[in-house]
């Protein structure tokens, strides 16, 4: 059975996640209050901004960046999207 959590991006118990994912009190917040299905969303959040930004995962820049923006995400009003970010068009 899945660990429930109080998922605080759509406000109600989902399975959450089975490890903190990202280092230090951040990836613990999210570990606590993050829903799987939220990360999901999170995980293709986070590839447009690397690809907007043209950033390395592996980069500090990046990495500064990605803790940034999922404060923002997960924790904030709303996460800004990228300045010259195009939406893709629907099919």
């Amino acid at each position: 059975m899945s660990r429930m959590v109080k998922c605080v991006k759509f406000g109600k118990e989902l399975p959450g996640l089975e490890k903190a994912p990202w280092p230090g009190e951040l990836g613990q917040r999210i570990f606590d209050n993050v829903s799987q299905e939220a990360w999901k969303q999170w995980e293709e959040r986070m590839k447009m901004i690397l690809n907007e930004y043209r950033l390395l995962p592996f980069q500090k820049e990046a990495q500064e960046l990605m803790a940034k923006q999922m404060e923002e995400f997960f924790f904030g009003e709303a996460a800004a999207l990228p300045p010259d970010y195009v939406p893709p068009k629907q099919k």
